[in-house]
């Protein structure tokens, strides 16, 4: 990663909406550096921004990858569920910390206000569904509550059509599955359902979220409690995140709701469902980057 001490460099593969989104969070960030953009189109317009932001380019994809893993130690994949399958045993010879931006679920499923710290000890992490990290926290949060009388949990998530890309698109069996997958593993709640909307409304609307939990009694102040602390800690890293409504119980059901406006990086804030996964994913490379960094300046240190 050359000399520098100051950030660590990364790699993006993918050049469409949620690499593009990447690129311009990572030109902002106190801890990475972009120090490769590979994709597939020649006419991509993520490729023609990134060249004129003096970023190196190439239209080789994963080979391009290949050829310059000496100069960077995380790998964003942000291509498509079966492009990273095959990406993913690549990575792992290269001996880079890759984080996937797709509903794969071939690394660790990590939702970074729920299980960071436990990211750190894999190569390959799954950033699961922009769905999922909106929703997943909340339902943990109210299963924490109440851990014993939760019988069901649903979300719906509801995004612009316009905010969902080709990639979304392909992968959307992939979504509904992942973020159901992640509603179990991290609720232990064995019956879970997830459900995606592509909203085509004029003007396009922001990206809403809702839970439903079927619970026995439930402590509603303490669940509302532990919803609105979550909320508060998913803002620190997605400052569009907020509540629509806190929890209400009605007919044996826990209903709660929250709206993400995104920074409108690359796509408008209408794309919250973009901007919820791309600053997730900055959040476990900027963690990531400061124990990679931290290490490497006390052995220079040490070396001196």
């Amino acid at each position: 990663m050359g000399n520098s001490l100051s950030k660590l460099k990364v790699a993006i593969l993918g050049t469409g909406n949620i690499g593009s989104d990447l690129l311009i969070k990572i030109k902002r960030s106190p801890w990475l550096e972009c120090s490769l953009f590979s994709g597939r189109s020649t006419t991509s317009k993520g490729i023609k921004m990134a060249a004129e932001m003096g970023i190196k380019v190439s239209t080789k994809s994963i080979d391009a990858i290949v050829e310059d893993a000496d100069n960077y130690e995380i790998i964003f994949d942000a291509t498509n569920a079966e492009a990273h399958k095959e990406h993913a045993p690549i990575f792992s010879r290269l001996n880079k910390f890759a984080i996937d931006l797709t509903p794969a679920r071939v690394g660790k499923m990590c939702v970074p206000v729920l299980n960071l710290q436990k990211c750190m000890k894999v190569n390959n992490v799954n950033m699961v569904t922009c769905g999922g990290q909106a929703t997943v926290p909340l339902a943990v949060a109210i299963k924490n509550v109440n851990p014993n009388s939760v019988r069901y949990i649903e979300i719906v998530a509801s995004i612009s059509s316009k905010s969902a890309g080709a990639g979304t698109r392909a992968n959307i069996d992939e979504f509904t599955q992942t973020t159901s997958d992640a509603l179990k593993y991290f609720t232990k709640t064995p019956d879970a359902k997830a459900i995606i909307i592509l909203n085509s409304a004029e003007p396009p609307v922001h990206m809403r979220n809702t839970v439903y939990a079927i619970i026995d009694n439930p402590d509603m102040p303490s669940i509302i409690k532990a919803v609105k602390d979550m909320e508060k800690k998913i803002q620190k890293y997605v400052p569009g995140y907020h509540l629509l409504y806190e929890p209400v119980f009605d007919n044996k059901r826990v209903t709660t709701a929250v709206e993400v406006v995104g920074q409108g990086d690359y796509l408008p804030k209408y794309a919250g469902n973009l901007d919820i996964i791309t600053s997730a994913s900055i959040e476990v490379a900027e963690h990531y980057a400061k124990t990679f960094l931290k290490e490497k300046r006390c052995k220079s240190i040490c070396a001196d």
